[in-house]
């Protein structure tokens, strides 16, 4: 028998105490992490990515340029280096910094150097400028902040930054009067100061260019700040989609920056949203400039693919991410296991069923830069198991180019998906689907046919749609042509100046024999833009689809408003920016449209943040105000011999209107090529009572489902070979910050 005395027990407890804490311990370092391996790959790209030679790594620029004014005496190279700081630091978003130096090159250039003297006044008045920025629409954001033109809230509180680069800038002006740029930052510092138009110096003054005068639009709210949905951060990708199978949209956001984590927000079904991204696999998943939902194993449950590593060049050799939707909020990397890990430089892709065999296929377009490393696009064939083979040699579409836009439709109506795509190198390629049935997968470049060899401007994003409902797809891909920032073009097409094909939009139409011709100006869209994100919907019900555009480009110095253009019965296009008041002037990336709060009409929500620390912004999520009486339809459609998920599913929309029958046509998928919509899709109606008729033609046998006799303002779920269909009920969501005076009026 043992015997313990008082000390023995006390000894004992506190062996016990520590072997439990060793134990807690042991089990807290060696406890799991979700998705290891993806997450142990993307660490070793962020230190990578982390050097001085990439253009986009400010901090470790300013650490070379810290090392080279530590070894240098020459003073050019020592002026070259702090010029160079300057402009990281302005990226890091260190304003003041940046300031102090710019003040002390300003200082030491010669009176005599005049151009250089400026170039540094204009960094400097830039600086000034986000500086105001950052103290009010950053630290102090409003719903208005940076809404052009700026005015309510979006007026500075504190007004320094913006009032010393006024006085800058109208010294720059004095020395060069018609310089666009100088002019354009000028206008916009004013406006946010309260001073605009009535203060600017008339011979500066720029007008607010619009087709919205006639009234035609009701404002958005941005109502994101009240939901939660407003996390800052970098450029990066959005979707919105039903994630948890309940019918409500949630959320899910990603940034192209490498130490940045995926977010995701679930729809609580009652006006409010809970980020659930720590339990759901996501959290340790970083980085991805736009990303997309597809069901790419048919079990129903809306899966995630990740795309990385565009614009960075040899820095961007990271792994796309293929995550699996476990049905129950949790999501698992299977893109080892499933034959798509790669490591290409991309943001763009687009998944379809390319050989309709009931299963979708994926085609990556990745980026070859000049002079760098080959980086051959990618198809991936689903091999209806988990897995999937690259065949893109073998099937014709080993496109090599810069491709910023890629899209799936069928142009020609043969009942296969075709592929365009867009490139910075500017060749615009539309590859034809010559696949034999139970065949192997065959494009064919057919380019030149179809009218696309004489435009060579560099493009980015790009969709199919069909904006003028007469059953053909169309092509709309924005231009992305630049020598200048992008505020010289915004202040040179201000002052009529002319501005080539700069940031110009570019819509094809569909000809119905296999050629396309241009219709930009036919149809009042060649205008400046510069589109990154991009995506469309019908926000005002019309049946005739809108579009908004997230702009801007890396240099912290173009700042332009995104802009939404309004459909006019599909024979023009009219800038409704201002009205809306959905022209935010920082960096506009991923765009959704999606009826979140299930009132009838579509709201967009945008991800926001330019390529750099100090370019991060807050997401915005604009509310519609309901713009009209018109009517909807919401229809979910799901695939049997087909994909699940419907995609490349044809939809034909016919109704009265005005004692008049027209028909709206869709074909299902996530939008454009930078941003995601609901897989589910929004038809308006107009103004009709009853819809006469439903055609759905899915993609592998052909055959087309006809239903008649529809009300209006219905959600209705069809499944392929199913001769009934299934109308539910998704209840309205009351958000906080709603004007309760808005003109909603549908439950759907």
């Amino acid at each position: 028998m043992l015997f313990y005395t008082m000390d023995n027990m006390n000894q004992n407890r506190h062996f016990i105490m520590f072997l439990l804490l060793a134990m807690l311990s042991f089990s807290c370092k060696h406890h799991p992490v979700p998705n290891q391996e993806m997450v142990d790959l993307l660490k070793n790209w962020e230190k990578y990515y982390d050097s001085p030679k990439n253009i986009f790594a400010a901090r470790a620029i300013v650490k070379s340029c810290d090392s080279l004014l530590d070894a240098s005496a020459d003073r050019e190279r020592i002026d070259s280096a702090l010029n160079k700081k300057a402009n990281a630091l302005l990226q890091l978003g260190e304003e003041q910094k940046a300031i102090k130096i710019f003040e002390e090159l300003l200082e030491k250039i010669s009176p005599i150097d005049a151009d250089r003297r400026l170039a540094v006044m204009k960094d400097l008045a830039v600086s000034y400028l986000r500086l105001g920025e950052r103290t009010n629409c950053i630290r102090n954001h409003s719903a208005e902040s940076c809404i052009f033109p700026i005015s309510g809230t979006g007026v500075h509180q504190d007004k320094t930054g913006s009032q010393k680069a006024i006085e800058i800038f109208q010294r720059i002006l004095a020395a060069n009067p018609g310089d666009p740029e100088a002019k354009w930052l000028l206008n916009i510092a004013y406006m946010t100061t309260g001073g605009w138009p009535g203060q600017v110096p008339p011979q500066f003054l720029l007008p607010v260019s619009n087709d919205d005068s006639t009234g035609v639009v009701k404002p958005f709210a941005d109502i994101a700040a009240n939901l939660g949905l407003n996390y800052k951060c970098m450029a990066g990708g959005c979707i919105v989609e039903d994630f948890d199978g309940d019918d409500y949209f949630d959320i899910v956001i990603s940034s192209w920056d490498p130490s940045e984590r995926m977010h995701y927000y679930r729809n609580n079904a009652d006006g409010t949203f809970t980020e659930r991204s720590d339990s759901s696999g996501l959290e340790n998943l970083t980085g991805g400039l736009h990303m997309m939902q597809i069901d790419y194993n048919n079990d129903g449950h809306k899966d995630i693919f990740v795309l990385r590593g565009g614009w960075m060049g040899e820095f961007g050799e990271a792994p796309n991410s293929l995550l699996k939707n476990n049905g129950n909020g949790t999501f698992t990397d299977v893109t080892k296991e499933s034959g798509l890990l790669s490591f290409h430089p991309t943001q763009t892709a687009t998944w379809a069923d390319f050989d309709n065999d009931g299963w979708l296929d994926v085609f990556i377009g990745n980026e070859t830069s000049p002079g760098g490393k080959v980086h051959p696009s990618e198809l991936y064939r689903n091999n209806r198991n988990g897995t999937f083979t690259e065949i893109a040699a073998k099937a014709g579409c080993a496109v090599t180019a810069f491709v910023k836009g890629v899209t799936s439709g069928d142009y020609n109506n043969d009942g296969r998906t075709d592929i365009f795509i867009s490139t910075l190198n500017g060749n615009k390629i539309l590859l034809k689907n010559n696949t034999p049935q139970n065949g192997a997968v065959q494009f064919t470049d057919v380019s030149k046919e179809a009218g696309f060899a004489n435009n060579r401007i560099r493009t980015f994003p790009t969709w199919f749609w069909d904006y003028d409902n007469d059953g053909w797809p169309d092509i709309l891909v924005c231009g992305y042509e630049f020598t200048e920032s992008l505020s010289y073009y915004a202040g040179a097409e201000a002052m009529n100046l002319p501005v080539n094909n700069a940031g110009k939009v570019f819509l094809f139409h569909n000809k119905q024999d296999g050629t396309f011709e241009e219709a930009t100006a036919k149809v009042g869209l060649n205008k400046v833009a510069f589109a990154m994100g991009a995506n469309f919907g019908d926000i005002d019900n019309d049946g005739y689809l809108d579009f908004y555009l997230g702009t801007g480009n890396p240099q912290v110095k173009s700042a332009i408003p995104n802009k939404l253009f309004k459909n006019v019965g599909g024979k023009k296009f009219m800038d409704i920016t201002t009205a809306a008041r959905v022209g935010n002037l920082q960096k506009g990336h991923a765009v959704s449209f999606a009826d979140m709060d299930n009132d009838g009409d579509e709201d967009i929500y945008i991800k926001m943040g330019g390529a750099y620390t100090g370019d991060a912004y807050e997401n915005a999520f604009y509310l519609n105000p309901g713009q009209n009486s018109n009517h909807s339809l919401t229809l979910m459609l799901t695939g049997t011999v087909s994909n699940k998920a419907a995609i490349g599913a044809k939809i034909k929309v016919t109704f009265k209107e005005a004692d008049s029958l027209r028909s709206v046509y869709r074909e299902v998928n996530t939008g454009g090529s930078f941003g995601s919509n609901p897989i589910r899709q929004h038809i308006g109606v107009g103004s009709a009572a009853t819809i006469d008729k439903v055609e759905i033609t899915w993609p592998v046998t052909g055959k087309t489902q006809v239903y008649k006799d529809l009300p209006v303002d219905t959600c209705v779920r069809i499944t392929e070979g199913d001769t009934g269909l299934v109308k539910y009920k998704l209840e309205r969501l009351d958000f906080p910050g709603e004007n309760p005076h808005s003109s909603h009026k549908h439950h759907l």
